[in-house]
């Protein structure tokens, strides 16, 4: 399984030094920002699995950023983490109202924060809470690497398993080929853009065959999910 990507949006580097230890050491790819218009110019890049924002950000605020990211389709479901030195709760119910899944606390400890991290990705990432995806019909059994829909067993190559793999841990998320590229193929890989509508074609074909029904949508200049409604 790829390592969840966490972005960490922070101004003071000994938290962030502190934040991307204990985080690289439980497993997590790490990249950092230090503002909040470096934050929105990364995620639109690459969009990660997760993010901590702090709060007090220069230029765009994490509250901001919070903002802009849930009104956009493609980023309405990133997990996001609110970090920051507010502790009343009129600051904590307007950070959850504008859009956070999680707040913490300034000071806090690296294990806790690891553990939300977890807990966060978890519930966004099902695959991180079990040996087994499953989504509109489609059961993939990650421990024997085999793959169904509708009980009919579907063959599918390393990579259509990888992208398939990507969508059902993210269901309705639309992935950019670039996300998927680097999901399927790895971030040090240089493969063309076009390379993955080939491979979804192909993915396409062996879940149609299976049930008669196309689950994957392609979104216009945005690229693909996996549809909701199954």
């Amino acid at each position: 399984m790829t390592q969840p990507l966490i972005y960490i949006v922070e101004d003071e580097p000994a938290q962030v030094e502190v934040l991307s230890y204990n985080l690289e050491k439980a497993g997590f790819r790490i990249v950092a920002a230090d503002n909040g218009e470096r934050a929105l110019l990364l995620v639109a890049e690459v969009e990660p699995d997760l993010i901590i924002l702090d709060w007090m950000l220069p230029k765009v605020s994490g509250i901001e950023v919070c903002r802009r990211l849930r009104a956009r389709p493609e980023t309405k479901r990133l997990p996001i983490i609110m970090l920051t030195a507010r502790g009343e709760e009129g600051d904590r119910v307007r950070g959850l109202e504008t859009g956070a899944d999680d707040y913490v606390v300034k000071p806090y400890s690296p294990a806790e924060m690891v553990a939300r991290v977890w807990a966060l990705l978890r519930r966004s990432r099902p695959a991180l809470a079990g040996e087994t995806l499953e989504h509109a019909g489609i059961i993939m059994d990650l421990a024997q690497h085999k793959v169904t829909r509708k009980g009919r067993p579907i063959h599918l190559g390393p990579t259509e398993y990888r992208l398939l793999q990507s969508l059902m841990e993210r269901p309705g998320r639309v992935l950019s080929r670039a996300q998927l590229l680097d999901l399927a193929w790895g971030r040090d890989v240089h493969i063309e853009d076009r390379s993955v509508d080939v491979h979804i074609r192909r993915l396409r074909q062996a879940l149609y065959l299976a049930d008669g029904v196309d689950p994957i949508r392609t979104v216009r200049g945005a690229g693909y999910a996996l549809d909701v409604e199954g």
